[in-house]
C-alpha cells in the first residue's frame, strides 16, 4: 500500500509514515492512500476505525463528484486531471475524501496533478486545518481545468476561421474529438459544483467562513466551465453540421462537373462511334480530307455544348 500523512503541530507540518496516522482529535492529520487494493480497506477499516459506509464510499471504483454529510464529518469526491492515460469517456481521475474535526483521509486510484500542489501547500505551512485542506484541493483542482476548458474553445474558434477551407476531413477529426472532450468534461463539472456548493453549507464546525468563501468561489468556477463545455458542446455540434453541409456542397460540384463533361462527350462518342463501325456505305470513308472534317465536326460541337452550358450559367 502506498501513500503519505502529515501532522500539522502549531502551523507546521511533518510527515510521518501512514500507519503512526491517528486522529485523535488533537493536532491535523492527513492521511492519504494511492492504491486499489484491499490493504486500503482493511487500514480504514481497522487503523482508521471508519465506518463501512466510509470505507465503501473511499474505495468505490466508480465515482462521480459528491458530498455527503456523516455523523460530524463529510465525504467528499472530486474529478481533476490526471497524468495517466486516461479514456475520453471517463478523462478525470478521482480524489475521495473522508473530513471531521482535525482529521482528513484521501484516496485515489490514479495519480491526480493537483495532489503535488496540496502537498506543497501543506508543507509550506498554507494549511492549518481540515478545511484549508479541502480548499487547497478544490482550488488546485478548478485552477488546473480551467485552461483545459479554455484551450478547447480556443481550438473551435480556430476550426471556425478554417471553414470553407480545403482540409474538411482534418477539420472534422479536430471537431468530433474536442466534442468528445467537452461531453467528458461536462458529465463531471456539474456535479462537482453541485458537491462544493453543499460542503460549504453543511453545519460543520471544521469549516471557517473563509473556507466556505472559497469553496462558494470554487463552485463558481466549476459552474463557469461547465457553462463553458455545454457552449463548446454545442458550437462543436454546429461547425460539425456545417462541414457535413460544406463537404456536401463540394461532391454536389464535383459531380456537377463530371456530368457536364460527360454530356459534352456524349454526342462525340455516338458520332465517333458511329463512323468508326466497320461496314460498307460509310460517308467520305476514302477521302483524304474525311478525318480532319469529322474532327473539326467534333470541336464544333463540343463548342456549341459548353456554350449552352455557360448560357445556362450551369458552371456557377
Amino acid at each position: 500500500m502506498s501513500g503519505f500523512a502529515y501532522r500539522v503541530v502549531g502551523g507546521k507540518a511533518t510527515a510521518i509514515p501512514v500507519d503512526e496516522a491517528r486522529c485523535n482529535g488533537g493536532d491535523l492529520i492527513w492521511a492519504h492512500l494511492h492504491t486499489r487494493d484491499d490493504e486500503a480497506r482493511r487500514w480504514l477499516a481497522d487503523k482508521a476505525s471508519l465506518p463501512d459506509v466510509v470505507v465503501d464510499a473511499l474505495t468505490a471504483t466508480e465515482t462521480r463528484p459528491r458530498c455527503d454529510a456523516v455523523g460530524d464529518g463529510a465525504i467528499l469526491n472530486l474529478r481533476g486531471l490526471s497524468s495517466d492515460d486516461m479514456v475520453a469517456s471517463d478523462p478525470l481521475a478521482s480524489v475521495r475524501i473522508h473530513a471531521e474535526a482535525n482529521c482528513v483521509i484521501s484516496v485515489t486510484r490514479k495519480s491526480m496533478e493537483a495532489l503535488a500542489v496540496v502537498r506543497a501547500a501543506m508543507e509550506a505551512g498554507r494549511i492549518g486545518d481540515p478545511g484549508d485542506l479541502i480548499v487547497a484541493f478544490a482550488g488546485a483542482i478548478t485552477e488546473e481545468l480551467d485552461p483545459v476548458v479554455a484551450d478547447l474553445g480556443d481550438t473551435l474558434d480556430s476550426c471556425e476561421e478554417e471553414l470553407g477551407q480545403e482540409n474538411v476531413f482534418e477539420l472534422r477529426r479536430t471537431v468530433a474529438h474536442t466534442r468528445s472532450d467537452a461531453i467528458g468534461y461536462r458529465r463531471f463539472l456539474n456535479p462537482q459544483r453541485a458537491a462544493l456548493e453543499k460542503l460549504a453549507q453543511l453545519p460543520a464546525d471544521w469549516l471557517t467562513d473563509e473556507d466556505r468563501l472559497h469553496l462558494a468561489t470554487a463552485a463558481d468556477r466549476a459552474a463557469r466551465m461547465a457553462e463553458e463545455v455545454e457552449s463548446i458542446r454545442e458550437r462543436a455540434a454546429l461547425i460539425h453540421e456545417a462541414l457535413i453541409d460544406l463537404r456536401a456542397e463540394q461532391i454536389d460540384q464535383r459531380t456537377l462537373v463530371i456530368s457536364i463533361v460527360a454530356m459534352v462527350f456524349l454526342p462525340l462518342t455516338f458520332l465517333t462511334g458511329l463512323l468508326g463501325m466497320n461496314v460498307e456505305g460509310i460517308p467520305f470513308a476514302h477521302a483524304p480530307w474525311a478525318f480532319w472534317g469529322v474532327v473539326g465536326v467534333s470541336a464544333l460541337l463540343s463548342v456549341v455544348i459548353a456554350g449552352y452550358f455557360v448560357q445556362r450559367h450551369w458552371f456557377r
